[in-house]
């Protein structure tokens, strides 16, 4: 009877074997090392997939299996994003799987915030100057060499 109780101990841990995941015996997803870089210094780097750090800097990011960008942004320039291609390379029996980003370093040229233009005061027209007090009386004739007639001239 002992023999019975031992056998079915053992072959109740022994099923609990069969419940077993081999998820254990997957390795776990590759990492990238990528180099963020951006001119000036000093600009706080993200990437799509999460990690970020103050360039010049490197963030260790999960392989993915698509594209991701890198945002960079730092105070008084203009914010860039650069897109960043994964490159799988999956082995043989002689070389081991790789995985690489391009490009590597990811690279940022920050420009200069634009100030805002000054808004401009809309234009008025200026007062016209007064007339001269030395202003030629309207009975005058006109220049003897005009070609132009007299317009008053027979109004008279």
């Amino acid at each position: 009877m002992r023999r019975v109780i031992a056998i079915a101990l053992v072959g109740a841990s022994l099923g609990g074997c069969s419940s077993m995941s081999w998820d254990m015996f997957k390795s776990a997803p590759p990492t990238v090392q990528v180099r963020l870089e951006s001119n000036p210094p000093g600009a706080d780097a993200t990437t799509s997939l999460g990690q970020g750090c103050k360039t010049p800097c490197s963030v260790s990011v999960p392989a993915p299996d698509a594209p991701f960008t890198v945002a960079f942004a730092l105070p008084k320039h203009q914010p860039a994003s650069v897109p960043v291609n994964v490159i799988k390379n999956p082995g043989d029996f002689t070389t081991p799987a790789s995985v690489t980003t391009d490009p590597n370093p990811v690279f940022a040229e920050l420009q200069p915030a634009v100030p805002p233009k000054p808004v401009r005061k809309p234009h008025r027209p200026k007062k016209p100057k007064p007339a001269a007090t030395a202003a030629a009386p309207a009975d005058a004739a006109p220049a003897a060499g005009s070609p132009f007639p007299d317009p008053n001239a027979g109004k008279r």
